[in-house]
């Protein structure tokens, strides 16, 4: 019988060798022994692989690695490792993040706390306030904000930050909801949503899902994200409303 954990936190991987945050991920491990974290390496084509392979050798039974020879976008990567997941081993809930840290995994564990009731959904939010450090880019909080607004508005939920990469959920939801692969590699953030709104109907979702404000984000190096994609997400967003608004009707 396998072990079970608390929870997995599955983790997306491409070309991250450079700025492979071992300390960070020693002392969590260390701390919280009953915790997976599974790394999706997503057609690396540096040393990640190598790294990987290196760090579960450590810690063989609370890391678990998926490779993949040809990238395939976080979207994919994501959906796979937390399907991989549910497959392979018995926990509570499920988790992703972005292998920079941009949330640390041990904020990232301390959500489950908020999983009360009949909350199944939990995320995180990059909320500037007394008491927390949102460290990002002007520019890139001037775009979020603006992209955030519109999504927001699309979704028709008071959403403040939909693309925060800190979600968790239980495992029968994230089975569910990441069944399908999605329309967008990048804001498939989105997708979830509505795969939730329309699976329970916008009152019930209202009463099973949590934002929870962040106390620290750090935002580290470039985003994988091209700037010309900034011109293609409008796009992708027409695309995910027009499917996801018809298959709620």
């Amino acid at each position: 019988m396998s072990k079970r954990f608390d929870i997995c936190i599955v983790i997306p991987c491409y070309n991250e060798s450079k700025n492979f945050l071992v300390n960070d991920y020693n002392n969590f491990i260390i701390n919280h022994s009953n915790t997976l974290l599974c790394f999706v390496n997503d057609g690396s084509s540096d040393e990640t692989l190598i790294i990987l392979k290196n760090f579960k050798a450590k810690y063989p039974h609370n890391v678990e690695i998926i490779s993949y020879a040809n990238n395939c976008g976080k979207a994919e990567a994501v959906r796979k490792g937390i399907l991989y997941c549910g497959d392979k081993f018995e926990y509570k809930f499920i988790a992703y993040v972005d292998a920079d840290l941009a949330v640390s995994l041990d904020e990232c564990h301390s959500l489950t706390q908020y999983f009360k009731k009949d909350i199944i959904f939990c995320f995180g939010s990059r909320i500037n306030r007394i008491g927390s450090v949102i460290d990002r880019k002007k520019s890139r909080f001037i775009i979020g904000r603006l992209i955030a607004t519109i999504i927001s508005q699309i979704l028709s939920l008071k959403v403040y930050d939909t693309q925060c990469g800190c979600k968790l959920f239980t495992k029968n939801l994230s089975i569910e909801i990441f069944t399908n692969p999605f329309l967008s590699k990048w804001l498939f953030d989105v997708e979830l949503f509505f795969r939730i709104i329309n699976k329970y109907g916008k009152d019930e979702s209202l009463t099973k899902m949590i934002e929870i404000p962040l106390l620290k984000w750090t935002e580290r190096g470039d985003s994988k994200v091209k700037t010309t994609y900034f011109f293609k997400l409008w796009f992708d967003l027409i695309k995910i409303r027009k499917k996801y608004k018809n298959a709620g009707n």
